[in-house]
């Protein structure tokens, strides 16, 4: 059973950071493009960071200088560090495993974390 478990979300002022966790099992973590999404009230769910097996990431334009995307294949969990938090940053963000490239449409899903990031 594959199990993506989101956590680190929460409320924060603007120009605040939090760092965002998900714990995988039930994969072959080391082979997996890990992905962060995010999706706003109103809005599509969008691509925000990724990383591949061999450590290269991708960062939505609107993140890239304040988030950063990392992984422990030891303890087959990915990260996401948010600083410089923006309000329109607010949304429920996703975990999520691809195949092989960040693009890759997901296959499993977290179940989401709240991020709520005030003015």
């Amino acid at each position: 059973q594959v199990q993506l478990v989101e956590s680190g979300g929460g409320l924060v002022q603007a120009g605040g950071s939090l760092r965002l966790s998900c714990a995988a099992s039930g994969i072959i973590f080391r082979m997996r493009a890990m992905t962060w999404y995010r999706q706003a009230p109103g809005k599509q769910r969008e691509l925000v960071a990724g990383i591949t097996s061999g450590g290269n990431v991708n960062y939505a334009d609107s993140v890239k200088g304040r988030f950063t995307i990392s992984r422990d294949n030891t303890n087959n969990t990915v990260y996401l560090q948010m600083n410089s938090l923006k309000p329109e940053d607010t949304g429920v963000y996703f975990c999520a495993a691809a195949r092989f490239q960040v693009t890759d449409y997901p296959t499993y899903w977290g179940q989401g974390t709240q991020v709520t990031v005030s003015s």
